[in-house]
């Protein structure tokens, strides 16, 4: 099968296409043929040799894919040759096959078609972990969600609204300002205005429930300033590349929490877990139309260089795609009432 293999650590143009094994399928495992894969921050890092892939994964990037069942093993029962689905893996999505373990599969939600279905796997594991099964995010919470036009953010914000949440985003753009709000967040131009100073203002000093932060660094003391009383800050990952310091006797006084985690290298049981509950609480919300996927743009699966430039050029709104196999189906209506990808 064709992948796309980093030749070496470094930039965009260390990835190439290549032939190589297709890999077998075990006793629980579902084989995919990949209709599409999503590109995430964890691969450009992984591209840079910063971030191996775990013990027992693909050496080839690419975390979340879309496509149709090609083979089951013998103790699948959930799903069958044919089906379209889309699937968590914990490498090797940048391929024309994946074979990953069938509680790490879920069906394309409804309204949904099999190629912006790629966007949906990782994201949506992420945010739903994050901010309701670790952070406990509820109905009447204020949420904080930094890079809320990035393919997290889009995910996160829609989440939160969908759970009755206040949600306040910050973006780098007046284009993606528009874009956070027309999701139904208030947004901060970050680069025009001090973020702690206009979430003071936009709760009248009360502060937030829950920040979701992905950039890391300096931002972490600026978010404990950002908490209300018992609030959260679930650390997902640290883009500025720089320690951070934090007062603990501020994070102390609002009884506040930091926890930081990952996704790709927890127990597949942990990942099984996560991916059930979002199969039965999430994707509801997605086959209603309350909660969408945004894409940004497609790439064919040789021009994946140009994606990862595109991605680190930070112009994207929402997520980008690798288009892998053949179109599958004609696209499919979203539903009333569901948000426009504004990249399409």
């Amino acid at each position: 099968m064709r992948a796309v293999v980093i030749t070496q650590p470094g930039g965009a143009d260390v990835l190439q296409l290549a032939d190589i094994p297709t890999p077998p399928v075990g006793d629980t495992d579902v084989s995919i043929a990949v209709v599409a894969a999503g590109i995430n921050g964890a691969d450009l890092a992984q591209r840079r040799g910063v971030y191996p892939p775990p013990p027992g994964a693909p050496d080839w990037p690419g975390l979340e894919v879309s496509g149709t069942v090609s083979a089951v093993g013998g103790s699948v029962t959930g799903f069958a040759v044919g089906d379209e689905v889309c699937a968590l893996v914990s490498g090797g999505g940048y391929a024309e096959s994946v074979v990953v373990d069938e509680r790490l599969v879920l069906p394309v939600p409804r309204g949904v078609t099999v190629e912006s279905a790629a966007a949906l796997p990782e994201v949506a594991a992420t945010v739903w972990s994050n901010l309701v099964m670790n952070a406990g995010l509820a109905h009447g919470d204020t949420l904080l969600v930094h890079g809320g036009s990035s393919g997290i953010g889009t995910m996160a914000i829609q989440v939160g609204v969908a759970l009755g949440c206040r949600v306040i985003a910050t973006a780098g753009s007046a284009e993606k300002v528009a874009v956070v709000e027309s999701l139904g967040a208030a947004g901060i131009r970050y680069r025009d205005e001090d973020f702690v100073e206009a979430v003071a203002r936009l709760t009248d000093g009360a502060g937030v429930d829950v920040v979701l932060d992905m950039v890391g660094g300096d931002y972490i003391a600026r978010d404990i300033r950002c908490l209300a009383i018992g609030g959260r800050i679930m650390v997902i990952a640290n883009q500025s590349g720089d320690e951070s310091t934090l007062d603990v006797g501020a994070l102390m006084r609002v009884r506040g929490r930091v926890w930081a985690t990952t996704l790709r290298s927890r127990p597949i049981g942990e990942r099984a877990q996560i991916v059930a509950a979002v199969a039965e609480k999430l994707w509801p919300l997605i086959e209603s139309g309350r909660v969408q996927p945004i894409i940004d743009s497609v790439f064919a699966l040789a021009e994946a260089s140009a994606a990862h430039e595109r991605m680190e050029s930070s112009a994207h709104i929402g997520k980008i795609l690798l288009s892998v196999g053949p179109p599958v189906e004609q696209p499919v209506e979203p539903p009333a009432g569901a948000p426009v990808s504004p990249g399409r």
